[in-house]
């Protein structure tokens, strides 16, 4: 697929990198290598890596440019995208501060700095912690948080500003041909449509915010309006950080039975897995093709611990699901009404 009107061409799935930087669990340099050997087998004529310097605070761009070098992949076989906003810190006390509970057996911390300065600092950071790699698609990461740490409407005007600032950080190394394409990474995909109203996005990366299981009808049509202008769209978390595919985290935290919701999410998987059990449907390839098929995806970006967990992920991306089974979820009201005649198998 190409990804908007820039050109660049992606395949349908984005290989995300977040357990490189030991996302929950702390594994070693042998298994990380292999899931990198993993996804470039799968996609021999190239692969597309997702990364952050918020992910284990720089380790998970550091291990894909070691493994990317100790495998000996072209440049020109691989894409990388890094979300920008996070750079190291020295880590001070057991664990870093930015994002607790969640990142394991790290030596840096992390701190968020979006400015123009700061986004460059960040660009250059990157580079360098991929080993000769380099990263050709560009975002700030996380700006929605950024603006959350406001405490009156004159503190978030001022970070509102920042992140412009940062954006015209990036248009300077499209300009200087260092980056072929910007965009923007968040979770609440209000904040996207914000930053699009005063800079011309190439491409978005939403997550948490378009699957089966959250799917409102305000996000489909900024969709429509993202494809209508050309700006690709690459979906991401569309298991909610695993929970759809039977783990217990939910949208990075983990889930806690006392909580209201708790119930009700896990009453909405019985359902969906009772569908894709009388169906024979898996509940991940269910929850990538519904994801996958929406107004103006390109890509989604998918990450895993497992290889084998990869490619199936990548098979499931090229496979579609009979209607049958979409129809199903519609009558149970697993899929939102106004979806009821929208083509879950449209072709792209």
């Amino acid at each position: 697929m190409i990804l908007g009107k820039t050109g660049i061409q992606l395949g349908s799935m984005v290989v995300g990198t977040s357990s490189l930087g030991n996302l929950y669990e702390a594994r070693s340099y042998v298994h990380k290598l292999e899931l990198v050997r993993t996804a470039t087998e799968c996609f021999p004529n190239g692969a597309v890596f997702d990364s952050a310097g918020k992910y284990g605070a720089g380790l998970a761009l550091e291990t894909l440019g070691q493994a990317l070098f100790d495998l000996q992949v072209p440049k020109d076989k691989v894409l990388i995208s890094n979300k920008l906003g996070w750079k190291r810190a020295p880590l001070t006390g057991p664990e870093p501060t930015f994002e607790r509970d969640v990142w394991k057996d790290l030596t840096h911390d992390a701190v968020q700095d979006i400015s123009y300065q700061g986004i460059l600092t960040c660009f250059e950071e990157g580079n360098e912690l991929l080993k000769g790699y380099e990263s050709q698609l560009v975002s700030i990461h996380d700006p929605d948080e950024y603006l959350e740490g406001a405490d009156s409407p004159i503190e978030y005007d001022k970070r509102f500003a920042d992140i412009l600032e940062g954006y015209e950080a990036l248009e300077e190394l499209k300009t200087a041909g260092k980056v072929k394409a910007i965009g923007v990474g968040s979770k609440d995909w209000k904040v996207i449509q914000k930053i699009y109203q005063h800079f011309p996005l190439d491409w978005v990366m939403i997550a948490n915010s378009m699957t089966i299981y959250d799917h409102p009808a305000e996000l489909f049509e900024f969709m429509r309006l993202l494809e209508k202008d050309g700006v690709g769209i690459v979906n991401s978390a569309v298991f909610h950080s695993g929970f759809l595919v039977g783990g217990d985290y939910f949208d990075y935290q983990k889930m806690n039975s006392d909580a209201a919701a708790f119930n009700e999410r896990l009453l909405w998987r019985k359902r969906f897995y009772a569908i894709c059990e009388a169906y024979a449907v898996d509940p991940a390839h269910a929850c990538i093709q519904f994801a996958l098929q929406l107004p103006g995806v390109n890509s989604l970006a998918l990450n895993s611990t497992s290889m084998h967990r990869i490619r199936t992920n990548a098979e499931f991306c090229q496979t579609t699901i009979r209607d049958s089974f979409w129809n199903a979820c519609k009558e149970k009201g697993l899929i939102a009404g106004y979806l009821s005649e929208y083509n879950l198998n449209q072709t792209k």
